[in-house]
């Protein structure tokens, strides 16, 4: 199969042949139809991710078309068309379990612990517990986004944040999943509140339903500019990863906000205003993705139209393209969302 890999990290993306996957017990292979392009594929190609080693295929949003079903699989079917959240979770530790196999404590990553979906076929782990049938009326290039920025959105917003329609939703960094959590706020009936310093994902944020945008560097102050817009968010999510957005996320709150950190840091360590979180009892919740089982409500609201992951697109690629597109995403010269189509 053709797929696009690279041999050292921050070195060339050359698309090559390589040997097809075959499923080992308890995996599906499938062929890729869409793949998203994410920013945490470029932190794995930048070399912050342990898990990854070299030479990598990466690519961790997509969805597939099942060609081979390994031995184990019951529920499974060639022919199927699936997605897979981007942490796989075995289905049988105690985070399983409970339900929660964003945190499993034997999971896979396509993309990350293993070769992923910048190929022309990649394999699904533990696919009776991860792989999830795609509705017939949704799009390639939207049942994609759900494997991630879609999915995260929704658990960073919806099940860790808690939005009520009314409250106040603040969200830092309008890339693609800021832009999935502005869709799920204006879904919820909330008031949403967009923060970032590029003019175009700013526009774009107004189109997913922002009712407030603030460009960060004009305004200085962030969490002031929130405060005196609104009196202070309810959530506040910090969708870049940085101790800056952090920051303003967790100082944009109003006493007893929900601050929720879905954008991955490129360090372990990072200072964030602790003194605040205790004084006004704020609350600090991580997002991993969201487990395989919730996937069918992300797509009930897509399937009900409150919910439109294609307005995010602003792109369409060839797998050949990864060799610029993936470096260029350390420069954030396109905003919202670029999908590999053509394999």
């Amino acid at each position: 199969m053709r797929a696009a890999l690279y041999r050292k990290f921050e070195g060339p993306i050359a698309v090559e042949h390589v040997p097809d996957p075959a499923p080992a017990a308890g995996e599906v292979v499938v062929q890729v139809l869409a793949v998203g392009l994410c920013r945490s594929d470029y932190h794995g190609w930048h070399g912050t991710d342990p898990d990854i080693a070299c030479p990598h295929v990466g690519g961790h949003e997509f969805v597939g078309r099942v060609v081979a079903v390994g031995a184990g699989v019951a529920r499974v079917r060639e022919g199927d068309r699936v997605v897979a959240p981007f942490v796989c979770g075995c289905g049988e530790c105690e985070p399983c379990r409970l339900g929660q196999h964003q945190v499993c404590r034997r999971q896979q990553q396509p993309g990350f612990t293993r070769w992923g979906a910048f190929a022309e076929y990649t394999t699904i782990p533990f696919a009776d517990v991860n792989a999830v049938m795609v509705p017939d009326s949704i799009t390639d290039q939207s049942a994609a986004l759900v494997g991630c920025r879609v999915s995260t959105a929704y658990r960073g917003v919806v099940e860790r944040g808690r939005l009520a329609a009314g409250e106040v939703l603040c969200v830092h960094g309008c890339g693609g999943v800021g832009l999935a959590a502005i869709a799920f706020g204006r879904a919820l009936g909330a008031r949403v509140v967009a923060v970032d310093i590029s003019a175009e994902a700013l526009g774009l944020a107004r189109r997913l339903g922002a009712d407030d945008v603030i460009d960060a560097t004009a305004a200085g102050d962030v969490a002031h500019a929130v405060h005196e817009l609104t009196g202070g968010a309810h959530v506040s999510v910090d969708c870049l990863g940085h101790a800056l957005t952090a920051g303003n996320s967790i100082n944009s709150l109003r006493a007893l906000g929900r601050h929720v950190q879905i954008g991955l840091f490129p360090t372990a360590l990072a200072e964030l205003p602790v003194a605040r979180v205790i004084r006004d009892e704020l609350e600090v919740s991580g997002v991993h993705g969201l487990s395989a089982s919730r996937f069918g409500k992300v797509f009930a609201l897509i399937e009900g139209g409150r919910l439109d992951p294609s307005a995010m697109i602003t792109r369409e690629l060839a797998l050949a393209d990864l060799a610029d597109a993936l470096p260029a995403m350390g420069r954030f010269q396109h905003p919202g969302v670029s999908v590999i189509t053509r394999l």
